[in-house]
């Protein structure tokens, strides 16, 4: 009877044991905040992941960062994992606004706070704050470059615009259309590309139909192949009053480089000038060298900071800063906004050497 109370006895200490092997297990697996973010393809989200994980060194708090690779199904899938390890807040940058909203919306159910990141997710109230740059003061900055570089009266501009699933195209473009827009008006600028834009270029503003049907002929997708085979169609359909002196207003830096390229390779193009937007090390390289005009940088390294001062307040009970609002379609989220910085040849070496964001010897020919 004694022998079977002892193997009892250890069979109870043994479940004890694999109890709390297991309790510790799942303790070990729990993760505060889940991050999703678009793709590894991208040099921009790769340099987001290793920003995020610095973010929270020095603090309690455990971060899981995962990957959509450009599938809103995948990206869902990503949130579901998240919230099974028991995440309590969720920054997101949604591969397509209007498609991430049944992942968050899931997420909200769970208790879980959503930070919409860079890119604003659409038409859902399952969205507690977003972080971002001013995206409309990105294309006012970009748009005013063009203006403050343009060659006399008619120059061709030619318009391109970033993805029409992204809020942030929208927003990027309403930005440079309130700038241009008088300039068209006066004569400074005439259409290049764009018949619905040359429809609606008697309009100050626009709404977002208005918006769209531009978008719709003007957009690259952020995608460098589809820009450069937009601007070599552009190019060959031009009339000879298209060309010449050129000003171009490119969405991105991916996008600004396939762009210049091909105005570039086109003798009947006597220059450009060119946007750009993201501080690329590709596009400084191409701004040092006079192939792409300006680039807008979004200092990250704030971006990320402002994103997990944001979840560790949360995390700690606290209301988080904002400093503005945006509507998604179907409420008001509240924003915090960092600012943006233009540089070009004049500046790249203070702005993104001296400051710390990248090193000298990345690049050739810095001055």
């Amino acid at each position: 009877m004694k022998r079977g109370l002892k193997a009892i006895s250890i069979m109870v200490v043994v479940v004890l044991l694999a109890m709390a092997a297991a309790a510790c297990g799942s303790s070990a697996n729990k993760v505060d905040v889940g991050i999703v973010l678009p793709t590894k393809d991208e040099p921009r989200w790769v340099q987001d992941e290793q920003r995020f994980k610095d973010a929270l060194k020095g603090t309690n708090y455990s971060t899981e960062i995962l990957f959509s690779q450009g599938s809103s199904a995948k990206e869902k899938d990503n949130v579901d994992s998240l919230v099974a390890k028991g995440i309590k807040v969720l920054i997101i940058c949604p591969q397509d606004g209007d498609a991430a909203a049944a992942a968050v919306e899931g997420a909200q159910k769970a208790g879980v706070k959503v930070i919409s990141y860079d890119r604003l997710i659409t038409n859902t109230s399952a969205v507690d704050y977003y972080v971002t740059f001013d995206s409309v003061a990105v294309g006012k900055a970009q748009g005013q470059y063009l203006i403050d570089h343009a060659k006399g009266k008619g120059e061709p501009l030619y318009l391109y615009a970033g993805a029409a699933s992204d809020n942030n195209a929208f927003l990027f473009f309403q930005g440079a259309w309130s700038v241009l827009q008088p300039k068209i008006a006066d004569g400074t600028f005439k259409i290049a590309n764009s018949s619905e834009a040359v429809a609606l270029q008697g309009n100050s503003t626009l709404t977002r139909d208005q918006e769209s049907k531009i978008i719709g002929q003007i957009t690259t997708n952020w995608d460098a192949n589809e820009a450069k085979n937009k601007a070599q169609t552009n190019l060959t359909a031009a009339a000879a009053d298209m060309k010449g002196d050129v000003a171009i207003l490119a969405p991105n830096d991916g996008t600004a480089r396939s762009i210049a390229d091909v105005f570039a390779s086109d003798k009947a193009v006597t220059s450009y000038v060119v946007t750009g937007q993201d501080a690329e090390k590709a596009s400084v390289q191409y701004i040092i060298d006079g192939k792409q005009s300006m680039t807008v940088f979004k200092d990250v390294r704030t971006l990320v900071k402002d994103a997990m001062g944001m979840a560790v307040s949360l995390l700690d009970g606290k209301t988080p800063e904002t400093t503005g609002s945006y509507n998604n379609g179907k409420i008001d989220v509240k924003a915090k906004q960092t600012n943006v910085i233009v540089v070009d040849k004049s500046n790249v070496k203070s702005a993104l050497i001296d400051s710390g964001y990248y090193p000298a010897s990345d690049f050739k020919g810095l001055q």
